[in-house]
């Protein structure tokens, strides 16, 4: 699997694949879970569920409670329709969600740029490292921390 291509979607497209993955696994793709979508694949960067839920209530010009968009959100991780941004706390949506890769995230201090990285010979190395110490790995996260191209050229400035 590493190194395969896959079509990373935007737009219109993206929310038609996450639906149709959303309903492959059996659940619905409600008005709400939608407009949770929409505005999670609307930021350009890492989103909390305080984000997505003051992003929707604009939208809809009533007010969206978080707990109900960490649900959703929680649905979205567990159907590969986002990814958790474990040291921010926060989510990103999945630009492939047909595709099933353990995520290595760079995350710039300085900025707050988030770039998702899939890498399946360094997250397999990591699996078989937990295996071999007597661990069943479920979820590796792995995010590196520093600083983006931009921001290291400006500090060098």
């Amino acid at each position: 699997m590493a190194g395969h291509d896959h079509h990373e979607r935007g737009g219109e497209e993206l929310t038609r694949a996450a639906q149709a993955q959303l309903e492959q696994s059996g659940e619905q793709w409600t008005q709400m879970r939608e407009s949770v979508f929409t505005a999670l694949a609307g930021f350009s960067r890492p989103a909390s569920a305080y984000d997505i839920a003051e992003a929707v209530s604009l939208a809809q010009d009533r007010r969206v409670a978080a707990n109900s968009v960490y649900r959703i959100l929680d649905l979205f991780v567990g159907n590969n329709l986002a990814r958790r941004v474990e040291s921010e706390n926060a989510y990103v949506a999945n630009t492939h969600p047909n595709c099933r890769h353990d995520c290595i995230f760079l995350v710039c201090d300085g900025c707050g740029t988030t770039t998702h990285l899939d890498n399946d010979r360094i997250t397999a190395a990591v699996r078989t490292a937990a295996t071999d110490a007597g661990f069943t790995p479920e979820r590796p996260v792995i995010e590196v921390r520093g600083r983006c191209a931009a921001c290291s050229a400006a500090a060098s400035n």
